[in-house]
């Protein structure tokens, strides 16, 4: 062995005895997973919040069994139910009436039944109608009362009933089977059909007066992200009879044409008398549509963590968030809403919940010029949508289930559809630094508390969130995602939208959201009142021959609900808010502000003759007196009868008294949406957000923010990087630990 080799043998055997040591030297040191340390918050709530929560999956077959047993008539199951059938269409909470809950919740009085609320299609009746009964008590049901006229004035026809997933269906196959063979040259030659590469939408509501239900039908390719694959075909389909055997196509239109039906689109066809704009046809994963990523992984985005574990706690519907408190639930048709909501122990909000979505579409094409999508009556909180971890809400985010039962008599449980975190917003709530006389920085991270759910109704996806900020704010937001949806670009086309791929129109339509919040400021009995500011000219008192021009408060008390209904585009107070009773230290009412943030489009003409099934949304902001028999701002039974709604929310609004009185505030926000070409594949959240938030407005003494452990405060004369001075000083040993990054998983394609 030569003196080299010897020498290159030593380096190597320094080198593998200095990695030996250093390891050694470095064992045990490395960063531990995070340990969650217990709450310091006291839960209060001894089971009370249970009176708003939603019903288990065992109750719902407790109710279907009792219907069945009671009722004296055949129920058929509604996934299979044909129009001539009863059924039960939905099952849901029935909430008990506000005086009941505060007497149990504020005075120990006895708490209210359980009940549900039992909405059923009778098809199978010499009247045809839609009943809606009050089941209880829950858990082992033992009566049922019928509440439609209570709730409605009167009987609900049957036309007015919401579609079933199971007629949808039956129309797909009364097509696929008896009304495209009819036009086999066509459907083969133009649109390449081999019975399962086309897709319909459908357009409602469905006709022109009460009493109809006949429904334009648009195609698409059926293939990924088909929403923007139009093929230029549509079709009127009557499915008014009970008897599917005589629904019917009434009308055919095709590139700007109309046809009676299928049988003259051929005949004009095959004599060349159709003009004819053969779409390429696109793949399975659809092309331009495909949310495929275009670019590999890379590094993995930031991640938020919490170094001791969730600063807040969740015991069945009940949610428990440093000062906050509240009782969370899923309706079938309105989605999130929440109940009981309290800071520092006081209610400020009795209900905030979700009320109705509202699209109206324009566009040259039949379909799209006569959609007026109600999504409630489709169903918000029945097409909540199961979350993916890390994306549609933050990775460490506490995932719930949601449970729901409509179209169908069986439960159906959506994993993982709720989705609650605390989350930093990375910018401060409120800061200073001061470097005038004294020297000092004071500062207050922007950490909130989300509550999330994302609802997938068609091609939209509709991301609720309500969010509680430590200053006492509240904010609901919803923000748009999804796909839009189109029409075949054809004449006219870009009079109602943008070109945003060789066929395919993104057609112009608006977005309007509304919230029902039932505020309850230092008690039950609120009044409105409007702070704003005008100009006044005034002399210098210290130099009288020059004036000043000084902003100046103006108050104003809205004693009327007519007063307290702002149209759409009108001029809103810059401080809205619901005044108590009682005042704080220095002698104002105790109020809560109302803030809207909207770029709404106009509201439909009142002249419509189906204006009145949306009047919600002629009102940005209306506050009426609180009635049980008001309970909520429209009606699922309204997108199917625009004409004749079954709940017509301007009817609230009749001038009442609104002084000193239990208030309701009815907020919409919404947005005009012209797509353009980076809606696609998809549309963006960005800018697509719209909403409200609720903030204390002389209620406190100070801001309570004040009383936040998140608190940052040191001075010139204090050391900033010693932990007892400044907390964030001891990150660096308090977070150095490895988050516990649960396994990922997903189960939503099995909901």
């Amino acid at each position: 062995m030569n003196m080299k080799t010897v020498l290159v043998l030593l380096v190597l055997a320094l080198a593998t005895i200095f990695a030996l040591v250093c390891v050694l030297l470095t064992r045990g040191r490395g960063p531990s997973i995070c340990q969650h340390q217990p709450l310091e918050q006291e839960d209060t709530d001894g089971g009370q919040s249970l009176v708003f929560a939603d019903l288990s999956p065992e109750e719902m077959v407790q109710v279907v069994q009792y219907l069945r047993g009671s009722l004296g008539v055949q129920l058929v199951d509604a996934s299979r139910a044909k129009p001539s059938d009863n059924c039960i269409a939905s099952i849901d909470l029935q909430v008990p009436a506000k005086a009941e809950v505060l007497r149990f919740l504020d005075e120990g009085g006895t708490r209210p039944p359980r009940e549900a609320l039992a909405v059923l299609y009778f098809g199978n009746q010499p009247d045809p109608n839609v009943t809606e009964y009050v089941v209880g008590p829950l858990p082992t049901p033992a009566y049922h009362r019928d509440v439609t006229v209570q709730r409605y004035g009167g009987t609900v026809p049957y036309h007015r009933r919401p579609t079933l997933a199971v007629e949808y269906q039956q129309i797909a196959e009364v097509l696929r089977g008896q009304v495209f063979p009819t036009a086999p040259s066509f459907m083969r030659q133009v649109l390449e059909y081999d019975g399962a590469n086309l897709a319909a939408l459908t357009a409602a509501p469905r006709g022109f007066q009460s009493g109809d239900r006949i429904t334009w039908f648009a195609f698409f390719q059926n293939v990924s992200g088909f929403f923007v694959h139009p093929v230029g075909l549509e079709v009127l389909v009557d499915h008014s009879s009970l008897d599917i055997s005589q629904w019917a196509v009434s009308k055919v239109f095709y590139n700007g044409q109309y046809y009676t039906d299928m049988v003259q689109l051929e005949s004009a066809y095959v004599q060349g008398r159709v003009s004819v704009q053969k779409v390429r046809r696109a793949p399975p994963g659809g092309d331009f549509s495909s949310m495929k990523p275009r670019a590999p992984p890379a590094a993995p985005f930031p991640l938020q963590f919490e170094p001791q574990g969730p600063r807040y706690s969740i015991r069945n519907n009940y949610v428990l968030f440093q000062a906050w408190s509240f009782a969370f639930g899923m309706s079938v048709s309105r989605g999130l809403r929440l109940f009981d909501i309290r800071h520092q122990g006081e209610r400020v909000a009795y209900e905030i919940s979700v009320q109705e979505a509202l699209s109206v579409y324009g566009s040259n094409c039949p379909g799209g010029m006569s959609t007026r999508y109600m999504d409630g009556s489709f169903g918000i909180g029945s097409y909540t949508s199961p979350l993916v971890r890390g994306v549609d809400c933050p990775y460490l985010a506490t995932y719930l289930d949601v449970h729901c039962l409509a179209h169908s008599q069986f439960p159906r449980t959506t994993k993982g559809a709720l989705c609650i975190f605390e989350q930093n917003l990375g910018s401060p709530l409120r800061r200073h630094y001061s470097n005038l006389q004294s020297l000092y920085y004071g500062g207050l991270v922007n950490s909130a508390l989300v509550v999330r759910s994302i609802a997938t109704v068609g091609n939209y996806d509709y991301v609720w969130d309500f969010i509680f900020y430590q200053n006492g704010a509240i904010e609901g937001k919803v923000q748009a995602t999804g796909y839009p949806s189109s029409s075949f670009l054809h004449g006219d086309g870009l009079r109602y939208g943008n070109r945003v791929w060789e066929h395919t129109l993104g057609t112009i339509h608006t977005h309007s959201v509304n919230y029902k919040v039932d505020l309850d400021v230092g008690g039950v009995k609120n009044s409105l009142v409007a702070d704003d500011m005008v100009f006044e000219m005034t002399q210098a008192p210290w130099s009288p021959e020059q004036q000043i021009e000084r902003p100046r408060l103006t108050k104003k008390v809205l004693d009327t609900e007519d007063q307290a209904a702002f149209r759409l585009q009108s001029k809103l107070p810059r401080y809205l808010y619901f005044a108590a009773n009682s005042k704080n230290k220095w002698g104002h009412q105790r109020g809560y502000r109302i803030q809207i943030s909207s770029f709404a489009g106009d509201h439909i003409p009142e002249a419509s003759s189906m204006e009145r099934a949306i009047s919600w949304a002629r009102y940005q902001l209306a506050v009426t007196r609180r009635k049980e028999e008001e309970p909520t701002s429209t009606s699922i039974y309204n997108q199917n009868d625009p004409w004749t709604p079954t709940v017509a929310f301007t009817d609230f609004i009749n001038n009442e008294t609104i002084t000193d009185e239990d208030l309701v505030a009815w907020i919409t926000a919404g947005f005009l949406h012209i797509p353009h070409s980076e809606d696609i594949p998809n549309t963006v959240t960005v800018g697509n957000s719209v909403g409200f938030i609720l903030r204390p407005y002389n209620y406190y003494d100070l801001d309570p923010s004040i009383y936040s452990h998140d608190g940052v405060f040191f001075t010139r004369e204090q050391d900033p990087t010693a932990c007892d001075t400044n907390p964030i000083a001891c990150l660096p040993a308090a977070a150095s630990c490895l988050p516990n990054l649960p396994p990922f998983s997903y189960d939503g394609f099995r909901n």
